[in-house]
């Protein structure tokens, strides 16, 4: 593909709301993970909870979209100017060739879950509970297409793990066809009891926090964030990076567990690879999905290390995040464009004893080094599969 300019990023994670707050902490090394009191609720491990998303306040004619989600969504296009950068994207393009491709798994499942608890005597949900433009998965793409004033394609993609991963893959594919010249992709998903029980119930939650690679480790943190990402035909100005290549796959290996060799992240990394005309050899740091259940970094690391060198460093990032699900793919390419612009590899966290199986260069410290392109993986549920190839602004 021809390179794509990535024209502003940012994240809000449980690190903090925004690029200078996440880079501080991946820096010092800072989890935003803590033992879980998100609605009081008993199970005993890590959730990444985001600071004062109930407080946020969304567009007053936009309300019927106030839901847990959208107030996160709301809270990360706020940060680093990015509402002033898809404006001027709108200005120069035009409302009509600005796309809205996101990602989400929960949506706005927390409000019906809160609804559910205030149902009549009847059993009626109550009449205050606006179940379309929340409860939709579509509710979060709408919701920003509409507060950006976007009137370009838009939909959601809901492949849990990989789903905001894949819709850089959506906007490469539509500017390629001249059907838009811009994109605003990314993902939100915000942390709902049916999520967490439903984790629970398939015990893959740790009850410690998660430690991604660790010869100990037992299952995911789960979080919460918001991340966007604004791509254009050509940049106006200097970009904040590239987008130099995509590449999917589905192995449909099972529901909740990857292919034991990986079959399926092996396609996806080298269709990446191919994607943007590269070889293994070109990629300096790998963002590893790392989601630090036993099965997932066993076969992940049995698949990067069958594309690339086994002295390629590489990381979890889901240590300082938890696993922000539907998010997570543009949550960790947010990060990657942070470590390409600052020239920091950051370390993986809460690691005790490595596993002594795993082959890949895990860092267990930061490497502060100069980064020109990197490897995001993100694969998902159903054996959904994507990998971005990111490249540094020149």
């Amino acid at each position: 593909m021809k390179p794509l300019a990535i024209t502003a990023a940012t994240l809000t994670t449980a690190l903090g709301a925004g690029n200078a707050v996440t880079l501080d902490a991946l820096q010092v090394q800072r989890t935003g993970l803590a033992p879980a009191r998100f609605m009081d609720m008993p199970l005993p491990t890590w959730t990444g909870e985001v600071d004062g998303v109930d407080a946020v306040a969304i567009p007053s004619d936009l309300s019927e979209f106030d839901c847990r989600n959208n107030r996160l969504a709301w809270l990360g296009l706020q940060q680093d100017g990015f509402i002033d950068a898809v404006a001027a994207a709108r200005a120069r393009w035009g409302a009509r060739r600005v796309a809205v491709f996101l990602g989400t798994s929960t949506s706005g499942l927390l409000q019906t879950e809160l609804a559910y608890r205030r149902r009549e005597a009847d059993g009626a949900l109550p009449a205050d509970f606006h179940y379309g433009p929340t409860q939709n998965t579509f509710s979060v793409a709408d919701f920003v297409a509409r507060a950006l004033q976007l009137d370009g394609p838009a939909w959601v993609v809901s492949t849990a793990c990989s789903s905001s991963a894949k819709v850089f893959g959506n906007a490469a594919r539509l500017i390629e066809a001249g059907l838009v010249d811009a994109a605003l992709v990314g993902g939100v998903d915000s942390l709902c009891l049916t999520t967490l029980y439903g984790f629970n119930s398939l015990e893959l939650l740790s009850t410690e926090i998660c430690r991604p690679w660790d010869a100990s480790r037992n299952g995911l943190s789960i979080g919460e964030a918001a991340a966007f990402a604004l791509i254009e035909r050509e940049p106006a100005a200097p970009p904040q990076g590239w987008l130099l290549g995509v590449g999917e796959s589905n192995d449909g290996y099972h529901m909740s567990t990857p292919h034991p060799e990986g079959l399926g992240a092996i396609a996806a990394m080298r269709a990446a690879l191919a994607d943007a005309g590269l070889q293994p050899g070109d990629i300096d740091y790998i963002n590893l999905h790392g989601t630090a259940t036993p099965s997932n970094d066993a076969a992940e690391d049995a698949a990067v290390a069958s594309v690339f060198c086994a002295a390629t460093p590489c990381s979890s990032t889901k240590g300082a995040t938890g696993h922000t699900l539907g998010a997570a793919g543009g949550v960790e390419a947010a990060i990657a464009l942070l470590a390409m612009r600052h020239g920091l590899m950051p370390a993986g966290l809460n690691l005790l004893h490595r596993d002594p199986s795993l082959r890949m260069h895990y860092l267990l410290q930061n490497r502060e080094v100069p980064v020109r392109r990197v490897l995001s993986n993100s694969f998902g549920f159903g054996g959904s599969n994507a990998s971005l190839v990111l490249g540094a602004a020149k």
